[in-house]
C-alpha cells in the first residue's frame, strides 16, 4: 500500500478519473457484508454518503481511521459524512491530517493494523 496514489488512469486519449466509491466493510471481497457506504469525491474533498451497518452496527472509531486512512492516500484534504445518533441528523466534517503531521504523532496511535502503521513510519 502506498502514501498516495494517482486518482485517474489514463488510457489512450481518454482519462479515467476516481470520482465516485462503494465501500464494504468486510473480511473478505464476495463475503456478505456489514456495512457500506457510497463516497463521492469532488476537488480534494469526499462526502460518505449512504453510511449504512448492518443490525444497529455502530460506526467504530476503527471505522473512522480506515476512512481518514482512504481519504489520505487519494491525496484529499478532507471528507464529510452524515450519521443519525441518539435520534438526531449528524453531519460531521474532517480534516485529513498529512502523513508528515501523523509522523510527529505516531507514538499516540492505537491502532495495531500493520498497513496503517507502514504508513506513518
Amino acid at each position: 500500500m502506498s502514501d498516495n496514489f494517482n486518482r485517474y488512469i489514463q488510457v489512450g486519449e481518454w482519462c479515467f478519473e476516481l470520482k465516485m466509491v462503494r465501500a464494504l466493510k468486510v473480511e473478505e471481497y464476495g463475503k456478505p457484508y456489514s456495512a457500506i457506504a457510497n463516497c463521492n469525491i469532488n476537488g480534494d474533498s469526499m462526502y460518505i454518503d449512504g453510511l449504512v451497518t448492518k443490525d444497529g452496527e455502530e460506526f467504530t472509531k476503527d471505522d473512522f481511521m480506515t476512512f481518514h486512512q482512504f481519504t489520505e492516500m487519494l491525496g484529499l484534504d478532507n471528507f464529510s459524512y452524515h450519521r443519525y445518533q441518539d435520534g438526531r441528523s449528524v453531519t460531521r466534517e474532517v480534516k485529513v491530517r498529512k502523513t508528515a503531521q501523523r509522523k510527529a504523532q505516531k507514538k499516540n496511535i492505537q491502532t495495531q493494523d500493520p498497513e496503517y502503521i507502514k504508513l506513518v513510519q
